[in-house]
């Protein structure tokens, strides 16, 4: 019997880091289900889901504990299977917002979601330079989950708003 489990790791990046943390999980006979790793600023961030022999889970803490002496931040979690079908029936849609950076434009989106009862199955977020007058540009990149039964005009359009209260723009697709 396998036990799905999240791992984090955050830390200093390094050239070396994923292989060695994937080969701790390949030496426990655990399987990387999905994942997400990206450098932020110097340091470097992991998230994984991973699949472990049930009677190996207790020996993950150990086997990742010399990471944590290097001055890694690990934490483990055991998953709950039950939660997997949560969103089942849902539909999928990918929200893209661009306009010109400043604080608050991730919460005002996701606050405009959350008042939806829409769910964030991933964001991604980033900046970048005008080409030509070097103004900060603010992209974010979301897949969400829409519960069956909300009226696509209504949530649509409290999405716009909160776009309108943010000054971005937004464009949603279905997946």
């Amino acid at each position: 019997m396998r036990t799905t489990m999240v791992l984090t790791l955050t830390g200093p990046d390094r050239v070396g880091i994923v292989e060695e943390i994937t080969g701790v999980l390949l030496g426990l006979g655990g399987n990387v289900e999905t994942s997400r790793m990206v450098r932020l600023g110097g340091e470097f961030a992991v998230l994984v889901g991973v699949s472990l022999p049930a009677e190996k889970v207790a020996q993950l803490d150990a086997a990742v504990a010399h990471l944590t002496a290097e001055g890694y931040k690990v934490t483990t979690s055991v998953t709950d299977a039950s939660k997997a079908s949560d969103l089942e029936g849902w539909a999928a849609y990918r929200v893209e917002v661009h306009g010109a950076d400043h604080e608050g434009i991730v919460h005002e989106i996701a606050a405009g979601l959350s008042r939806q009862g829409i769910s964030i199955e991933s964001m991604e977020t980033g900046t970048s330079s005008a080409p030509v007058s070097g103004i900060a540009l603010f992209d974010l990149d979301a897949l969400v989950r829409v519960p069956p039964g909300l009226s696509e005009s209504e949530w649509m359009g409290a999405l716009d708003e909160a776009g309108s209260h943010a000054n971005v723009d937004i464009e949603i697709e279905p997946q």
